[in-house]
């Protein structure tokens, strides 16, 4: 297992030279002019040559990025914002905390609602109960994060007035932004888990549990939900991933002061600096959290287990 480990964490660095160069691609290429934004419209254009020189943005693409990943790599320096000239790792690191909150929330909430509606589901196949469960599932899969946002707000900020519409702060100002970014992953973790119940439900280990007179309770307990939750981890893990992703628009839309809405309001600037980092920091953390996930299955499941001995 330790080699195992040590293995996935060296493949750390390729994965994340690759991230860095996919973004700072483009944003490279992408239409506008950094200096100019900083400037303003009113800068001439001697002012703008001169800020480019010293920025480096007139030195060509690879030289530009060659230097960006050496600083990453080498010195651990994510460069500086071209808007408040402070470090990126600092703007990032004050705000970071808040997104690990709210995703947190959100998967959380995910698995909490998710994996017992699941299971309940799949004891219950075909029933009037599995269609319901099912049906709301369908319906939170295909509701996007911003419009289910922006109608928690008017329902129960601007109408019942039982919850604030902005902030991260307090228990209730949480509620509505760890709701609507979970909703998505919490249809997906109920239908993983009714699947892979229903898979398991079929094996004969869970008949021969039966033919030994043990209740349903504990057929579902001790032998069924543990092997279920194979597959099940694997979509939590890979959920809150994206639950770091759909944070980009849950704290714009609940004005949450976190990476996120940081990175939408430097792609607007054009400080590709601060959004280089953002992605790198979200790559870093989507990995690590894969990497915990594949350790977790060594726990779930011996026979994974015995092929690090």
């Amino acid at each position: 297992m330790i080699k195992y480990i040590l293995r996935r964490v060296l493949l750390l660095i390729p994965v994340l030279i690759g991230v860095s160069f996919i973004v700072f691609s483009m944003m490279h290429f992408a239409p506008g002019d950094p200096a100019r934004t900083m400037l303003g419209e009113t800068a001439t254009q001697d002012q703008i040559d001169q800020l480019r020189d010293e920025l480096g943005l007139n030195d060509p693409f690879l030289i530009q990025y060659g230097r960006y990943i050496t600083n990453v790599v080498v010195n651990q320096d994510l460069g500086r914002s071209y808007v408040s000239k402070r470090p990126v790792a600092n703007e990032i690191l004050t705000r970071y905390p808040n997104t690990l909150k709210l995703a947190g929330l959100g998967i959380g909430l995910a698995m909490l609602i998710g994996i017992p509606v699941g299971i309940i589901s799949a004891t219950k196949q075909y029933s009037w109960l599995d269609n319901i469960t099912m049906f709301f599932a369908l319906v939170g899969v295909s509701m996007p994060v911003f419009w289910q946002g922006i109608l928690l707000i008017l329902l129960f900020s601007v109408t019942l007035r039982w919850l604030p519409s902005s902030g991260f702060d307090t228990w209730q100002q949480m509620i509505m932004p760890a709701f609507a970014l979970g909703t998505g992953s919490m249809a997906v973790i109920a239908r993983m888990t009714r699947s892979s119940m229903l898979e398991v439900y079929r094996q004969d280990y869970i008949r021969t549990a039966r033919s030994k007179g043990l209740g349903e309770w504990l057929v579902i307990n001790r032998h069924a939900l543990r092997n279920a939750l194979i597959p099940v981890v694997t979509v939590i893990g890979l959920q809150f991933g994206f639950l770091l992703g759909g944070a980009v628009l849950t704290e714009s839309i609940f004005s949450i002061n976190g990476v996120g809405r940081l990175m939408v309001e430097s792609i607007q600037r054009r400080d590709m600096m601060i959004v280089q980092g953002g992605v790198l920091v979200f790559a870093f953390t989507f990995s690590v959290i894969n990497l915990g996930v594949d350790i977790l299955y060594a726990f779930l499941d011996p026979r994974i287990r015995a092929q690090y001995k």
